[in-house]
């Protein structure tokens, strides 16, 4: 009997080379298969989109580009956080069409607050580790894209804004659900360490401390004290056409930069990346704002994104000088030995 089943066995043909290429090109096409189906959706979003801000359709383009975008996006950060994508893309989709439906100011407008946080909190959590100063300015480059379709989306589902407080609402649903993913991929309180617990106080700090100087100045500064900032401000939009966002150029990009250049070699680095939704708001922010044209927006965050490259830059360098190895040689092996593994861009972090 035994012998009837190996000859049995190695009767069975095994497959050959051309088979064993078309299996694994078959299962490759099937795992990125979502990823070219989210690709596609967050296109066809942007065109819409584009149209209608080119005045080349109706207003229903931006509502069904709008809509298209937050669900992905939503989808897409469940995905890499380790959610539920179905559920929570599902969610979102209902959420914005039933805002776009029923044309409500106040469903309008929430709708582009959450699908502004979600792109915020996403264009930080696609980020990867960065080993050099030249990987990370990549990463900030990629979340600022998303930031900007994010951005986009929010100004399709035309919302009805206080430019402060939808300023300080995004930037808190932001804050708060960056920080809650972190907490999990940081393994809390206890992968945070001293030095990490340094930084995240000390980030707190600068944000609360240019938050609280900005409305204590709108509230409460003094009629000459006020004039002469605001003349200041005017004379710098005049001369470069915008203005950075201190938000943006001194927290949210050297955050965002620094952490993954952190991220490479310690998981405290996501701790300060949590900060890099400070960096990717404002394109939203500067859009749903009536004052402001489209060429001072980009102007805007372009001399933002500058300003905290170069800032990151130092930050790392510091951190390299007061906690890397000493000389040249030797800064070249930490380099590359700076390995610390995490999931691809497509992969869930949990």
């Amino acid at each position: 009997m035994s012998q009837t089943s190996g000859r049995r066995r190695a009767a069975i043909p095994t497959p050959g080379p051309v088979a064993r290429w078309r299996g694994r090109v078959e299962a490759l096409g099937a795992s990125r298969l979502p990823v070219v189906a989210w690709f596609v959706l967050v296109g066809l979003g942007v065109v819409l989109l584009g149209l209608r801000a080119a005045d080349l359709g109706p207003r229903v383009l931006a509502d069904v580009g709008s809509v298209v975008v937050a669900s992905a996006f939503s989808w897409s950060l469940a995905a890499r956080t380790g959610g539920r994508p179905v559920l929570f893309g599902g969610l979102a989709a209902i959420l914005g069409t039933a805002a776009v439906v029923t044309d409500l100011d106040e469903l309008r407008t929430g709708a582009a607050v959450l699908t502004c946080s979600v792109a915020a909190v996403l264009g930080v959590m696609v980020t990867v580790p960065a080993r050099r100063f030249r990987v990370a300015v990549r990463e900030v480059l990629i979340a600022s894209v998303v930031g900007a379709v994010g951005a986009m989306a929010s100004l399709g589902f035309e919302p009805v804004v206080r430019l402060a407080r939808f300023e300080y609402a995004t930037l808190t649903i932001a804050l708060a659900a960056s920080f809650a993913v972190v907490w999990r991929l940081g393994a809390g309180l206890h992968g945070l360490g001293r030095r990490g617990l340094v930084v995240v106080l000390g980030g707190a700090a600068l944000l609360a401390v240019a938050l609280t100087y900005a409305e204590l100045l709108r509230s409460y500064g003094s009629p000459g004290l006020v004039e002469s900032v605001l003349s200041s401000v005017s004379d710098v939009r005049a001369t470069l056409g915008a203005v950075p966002r201190p938000t943006q150029a001194f927290i949210g990009i050297p955050a965002l930069v620094w952490g993954c250049h952190m991220r490479a070699r310690r998981r405290q680095g996501w701790w300060v990346c949590a900060f890099g939704v400070a960096a990717l708001l404002p394109l939203a922010h500067g859009l749903v704002n009536p004052a402001a044209s489209l060429l001072e927006v980009v102007l805007s965050f372009g001399y933002g994104l500058v300003l905290g490259l170069a800032l990151g830059y130092v930050v790392i360098r510091v951190d390299l000088a007061l906690t890397g190895p000493r000389g040249a040689r030797a800064r070249r092996e930490e380099e590359a030995s700076a390995r610390r593994p995490e999931p691809s861009r497509t992969r869930a972090l949990l």
